[in-house]
């Protein structure tokens, strides 16, 4: 049974930072890539960052680039997502997602496994 368990979420400052955490069973991890999604109250779902299988390279929102960093560790089969610099704007349930395939992927679609996902609130 696969299970993604988002970790890490909160309450914080603008201009605050937190760091997710996404702990992955049951999948061939390093076999898979893996993406952040957030969606917003009233909102729908919207892509965040994803990773490829080595870690190598990665591809981000532009409402987030410059200010989020993707990156996972194979060993511990944990994929984490960086926030700096928050803005109220950011405030959503971020949701974890893998995928079968090495590649990059931004679209919804393309991911066959979803997290639970984990609140993270900016106040103004």
């Amino acid at each position: 049974q696969v299970q993604l368990v988002e970790s890490g979420g909160g309450l914080v400052q603008s201009g605050g930072s937190l760091r997710l955490s996404c702990a992955a069973s049951g999948l061939p991890f390093s076999s898979c890539a893996m993406g952040w999604f957030r969606q917003a109250p009233g909102k729908e779902r919207e892509f965040v960052a994803t990773v490829d299988w080595s870690g190598g390279t990665t591809q981000y929102a532009d409402s987030v680039k410059g200010r989020f960093t993707i990156s996972r560790d194979n060993a511990k089969n944990t994929v984490y997502l960086q926030m700096n610099s928050l803005k109220p704007e950011d405030t959503a349930v971020y949701y974890c997602a893998g995928r079968f395939g090495r590649r990059l992927q931004m679209a919804l679609s393309g991911y066959d496994y979803w997290g639970q996902g984990t609140q993270v609130t900016v106040s103004s």
